[in-house]
């Protein structure tokens, strides 16, 4: 295994779901690396809707793809993720990703909270397509990370197994609160 970071962990079974012509969503920007690599993977067919609330985490973004010759395949939304239902139809996506936490290099104080997080992930589902994925890294600590991470993990445990399989992983021997990857894949 080339990296264990949980980026490329999850980056793995990202470019095992994602193919030419696909509809994905990245929920949490950031500096744009899944945007990247989800705009690479649905090639210029596809469409990839990226969405932040941080002007910073678009510029970023933007920077990112331009200089890596992305296809222009991608819209950079100045938006929460709680309203992905507002760009997309239920059904209709392929994958989504999620990065709880905060914005590498941004304002640690403006990150992801339990509530919105939750929103936007039973947003998501609806949107999946049958045998769709959501790739999620759970970031926790700072003032509200914990209480973030321990409210997604118990809504996760409470999905109806009938309809999604979640997988979760864990980093068993690092310090710190290592993030936390989870897989949900809609039956």
């Amino acid at each position: 295994m080339d990296s264990c970071q949980i980026t490329q962990w999850c980056a793995r079974f990202i470019r095992e779901q994602v193919k030419p012509g696909d509809l994905c969503i990245d929920a949490t920007m950031g500096n744009g690396n899944d945007t990247l690599l989800l705009s690479t993977l649905c090639k210029e067919n596809g469409q990839v809707l990226a969405f932040d609330i941080q002007e910073m985490a678009l510029t970023n973004t933007r920077n990112r793809l331009q200089c890596a010759g992305a296809p222009e395949n991608y819209q950079l939304i100045l938006d929460s993720h709680i309203n992905m239902g507002s760009y997309a139809s239920p059904g209709s996506v392929s994958c989504i990703v999620f990065n709880l936490g905060y914005l590498p290099g941004g304002d640690h104080s403006l990150s992801t909270k339990a509530e919105t997080s939750i929103q936007a992930l039973e947003q998501g589902l609806s949107l999946l397509q049958k045998s769709g994925l959501i790739s999620l890294c759970i970031y926790s600590g700072g003032d509200s990370g914990f209480q973030e991470r321990d409210q997604v993990l118990a809504w996760l445990s409470a999905l109806d197994p009938r309809k999604y399989l979640v997988i979760r992983s864990d980093y068993f021997n690092r310090p710190n609160n290592p993030p936390i990857p989870v897989l949900i894949i809609k039956l």
